[in-house]
């Protein structure tokens, strides 16, 4: 594969909230389209229901050391990472192929993501920054991601508010994080904008300033787009053969 031209075309899709299979599964389906398509998507959704989802290697029987999330519904991420509790949030999920610049160095596109988020949270009132302090060294590693910290996370003074994770396949690059904007009473323990900040941001307006953040400095350019029906059918396979499955739920 060449090298892109930049701006590279970059479909941006602003999806509802939606089942946490299905959800994944549309990710995965655009981490395929950005090879097969040698362009990137940008994609913001939410969660129709509180949500854990695990990271790729977590053991399933881990999901017990969290009691507040035991009843809600589980899907297990093609990402690595702690776990995550998905509900009061903006997630997003990238994909660009690996022809892009940036697409071959994990830690630039990390910065580029989150660099945009702090610098959007700053124009709403809300100080941010990224963690350059190294992995935290603890006797055991947390269940949740956001009780861990890692190089490059987004924190609100010492609480992070941003994780994302990475996936590299078939001639692309995947990378997917949360925002969080609130507290779910499914994990009390993590505060998210509204009680670091007592600010209360819509996911719309955060959406579109966040988008044309990382468009330009990622040298995207946005063209607005609904999932196409090749990228649906492939996530309603998806869904049925691993994201929806209790064999792949519970892998591990």
């Amino acid at each position: 594969m060449t090298a892109s031209k930049l701006p590279l075309p970059c479909q941006l899709i602003l999806d509802g909230p939606e089942t946490g299979g299905w959800q994944m599964a549309v990710d995965e389906a655009l981490l395929e389209a950005a090879a097969d398509n040698e362009i990137a998507y940008l994609r913001f959704y939410g969660w129709s229901e509180p949500t854990l989802s695990l990271g790729y290697f977590q053991p399933y029987r881990d999901r017990e050391r969290h009691a507040a999330s035991r009843d809600c519904p589980l899907v297990r991420r093609q990402t690595g990472g702690g776990a995550i509790l998905h509900d009061r949030e903006l997630t997003y999920c990238l994909t660009v192929p690996l022809a892009h610049p940036l697409a071959a160095d994990t830690t630039r596109l990390y910065e580029a993501v989150h660099g945009a988020l702090v610098d959007v949270l700053a124009g709403f009132g809300c100080v941010a920054q990224i963690n350059r302090g190294p992995v935290a060294a603890m006797s055991e590693e947390p269940f949740l991601c956001f009780q861990r910290r890692a190089p490059l996370d987004v924190l609100s003074g010492s609480a992070k508010i941003c994780g994302s994770a990475q996936r590299r396949r078939r001639g692309a690059v995947l990378q997917h994080g949360s925002l969080l904007l609130a507290a779910s009473s499914h994990a009390p323990q993590l505060p998210g904008l509204v009680e670091l900040t007592n600010q209360e941001l819509s996911p719309r307006s955060l959406a579109q300033s966040w988008q044309a953040a990382i468009a330009g400095r990622l040298q995207l350019r946005l063209e607005p787009a609904e999932l196409g029906e090749t990228a649906r059918r492939r996530a309603r396979l998806l869904v049925r053969e691993r994201y929806g499955s209790q064999a792949w739920n519970q892998r591990r």
